[in-house]
């Protein structure tokens, strides 16, 4: 009985907001006619995001308007009563600096949607973290200077904590993991000591493990103060982030405070905006991949994965994908957890659960927007995989990544999601696989003499490699060892590359997974009939080119298989 009441309550609330809502279209309707201007709701129109910048969301809301398109100084803008003060004020605002409005009349409920697309612009417009400028003269010298490990050590064992400020240890840490290519930078708290370490090609190396608890406690408090982190929560988990500015770039850090046994542990990831700045063609794909790849970015539509674990590469790739591509003819738009680089000319926008703009959500907005080109940083869900599907069947190139341990594990994962085979089939374009493996440093590698056993296993995977690799290009093999030298901090590898695996989409991958029966085996000889180089293949490659070693190919993708 109660639920039958309750249902009835919810019905006449439906009505009645119905009945509200349409009194209040109404009346949108008699002022435009009174005022002798025009009508619209967002059935007629669409809204700009770059439109809704000329007026701030709080403003916009106070004047009870919202400028939804531009072109070249014309504006489409929808209020609710052009009589009201604010609303004079505003618009009186915008004919000032030279705009020529075109005002509708609009109901609330149009305005509210409106409103609606500002939680796109504050994520795009708004400034992402703090900005910290640095000591210029003292922070490029430190730049100069501490450019390995050994350097840096040396720089903080002679560090007079009396003398300066905790700010200035932070400056000598953070450039020292600028001039050694850190991509994190790790803290860990012990009883009596902190260590401080830098993760580099992959590797963590120790700077320091002397750093005493009370000077720890200053460094704590002032990354927290720089990450805009409240200072007194010690047992949960926080996250921020904040912006060196140097005179030619600003490096993006975000931070990741956790507690543990002996305090708290910070990670820093350094997001430096060189490590975007690669051109497709030196990612390190083999002649046919990268001619794949260049075929398929720019075709009209489709769907195109990259996949792999945390860390192997996969936002630099697609990045590369999106410059190569992203000219102002098109519109680009992405939606990202969280956006780690700025791309000048890309509308890029970044998932907020809390305010319930997640991957799915995002998606849906972003398409409202009419975009050319979308990237979604990462397909987690059904409701999410369904859109990007639709979308790349529907005009719109989509990049996006998935976590499957090889490429052709996507094809079972999406469907594991719940995603239809006749969806699936013809909206995959591509799927890549990628890892990284550390490269050889030029300036100490040594080449090594290779035994007839393993010049033998070698001439035959050549051999055995598909048509479509140019074996003319691995005719003289030349292997190389580590041996390590103060360039590359003793390890022996300087810098990372990707090593790649293609599967494609095609009118056979359709007919394959449209059978309900088909198996992993099946997508293996579907991948093999394609010519496909797997993510071993492409190491050794690498490996034979004196790019890197075997035994690093080894490490990355499991014990090498040669027959």
């Amino acid at each position: 009985m109660d639920n039958v009441n309750e249902d009835k309550q919810k019905e006449l609330q439906d009505i009645l907001r119905r009945v509200k809502e349409s009194s209040e279209e109404r009346r949108a309707q008699d002022l435009a006619k009174t005022l002798n201007l025009s009508y619209t709701d967002l059935t007629q129109t669409s809204v700009v995001v770059d439109a809704l910048k000329l007026v701030p969301e709080e403003e916009a809301k106070e004047a009870q308007l919202a400028v939804i398109q531009s072109q070249g100084n014309k504006l489409a803008v929808l209020v609710y009563d052009p009589r009201l003060q604010k609303t004079k004020q505003t618009l009186d605002s915008l004919s000032q600096r030279g705009y020529k409005l075109n005002i509708f009349i609009v109901s609330p409920k149009t305005l509210d949607q409106a409103w609606s697309f500002y939680k796109l612009i504050a994520k795009h417009v708004a400034p992402i973290s703090e900005k910290i400028e640095v000591e210029e003269g003292y922070f490029q010298d430190l730049l100069n200077r501490l450019t390995n490990i050994d350097a840096v050590k040396k720089e903080i064992e002679n560090f007079d904590f009396k003398q300066f400020a905790t700010a200035r240890l932070v400056q000598i840490i953070i450039a020292g993991a600028l001039a050694n290519r850190a991509s994190d930078i790790h803290t860990e708290p012990q009883e009596n000591s902190v260590t401080i370490r830098y993760r580099i090609d992959g590797i963590l190396h120790d700077i320091t493990k002397t750093l005493s608890p009370s000077v720890y406690d200053s460094f704590l408090t002032r990354i927290k103060l720089l990450s805009a982190m409240k200072l007194n929560i010690h047992d949960q988990t926080q996250d921020g982030r904040f912006t060196i500015v140097m005179p030619k770039k600003e490096v993006e850090m975000r931070v990741s405070i956790i507690p543990s046994e002996f305090g708290e542990t910070i990670v820093m990831r350094v997001l430096d905006p060189d490590a975007i700045h690669i051109k497709l063609e030196d990612l390190g794909m083999r002649p046919d991949d990268f001619k794949i790849a260049i075929e398929k970015i720019n075709q009209p539509n489709g769907l195109i994965l990259n996949t792999g674990p945390t860390g192997s590469g996969k936002t630099t790739t697609l990045y590369a994908f999106l410059q190569a591509i992203a000219t102002p003819d098109v519109k680009v738009i992405t939606v990202e957890d969280p956006i780690e680089y700025r791309i000048a000319g890309i509308e890029q926008t970044q998932v907020d659960e809390e305010a319930g703009y997640t991957f799915a959500n995002g998606l849906r907005a972003i398409l409202r927007q009419d975009p050319d080109i979308i990237l979604i940083g990462e397909i987690r869900d059904k409701e999410t995989a369904e859109i990007a599907l639709q979308s790349a069947l529907t005009g719109h190139i989509v990049f996006s990544t998935l976590h499957t341990n090889d490429s052709i594990g996507a094809v079972p994962r999406l469907m594991d999601l719940g995603i239809k085979p006749v969806i699936l089939g013809p909206a995959l374009s591509l799927v890549i696989a990628q890892r990284l493996v550390r490269k050889l440093c030029p300036y100490c590698k040594k080449p090594v003499e290779v035994s007839p056993e393993l010049k033998s296993k070698i001439d035959k995977f050549i051999d055995n490699l598909p048509d479509r690799v140019d074996k003319n290009n691995y005719k003289n093999i030349t292997l190389f060892d580590a041996v390590g030298c103060d360039k590359c901090n003793h390890t022996g590898f300087k810098g990372r590359i990707a090593i790649y695996e293609f599967f494609l989409g095609s009118r056979e991958l359709e007919e394959l997974i449209n059978k309900k029966d088909f198996s992993n085996v099946d997508l293996e000889e579907l991948a093999k009939k394609q010519g496909m180089v797997s993510l071993q293949q492409d190491g050794i490659l690498k490996a034979i080119s004196g790019i890197t070693t075997l035994k690093e190919v080894e490490e990355i993708t499991g014990t090498l298989k040669w027959e």
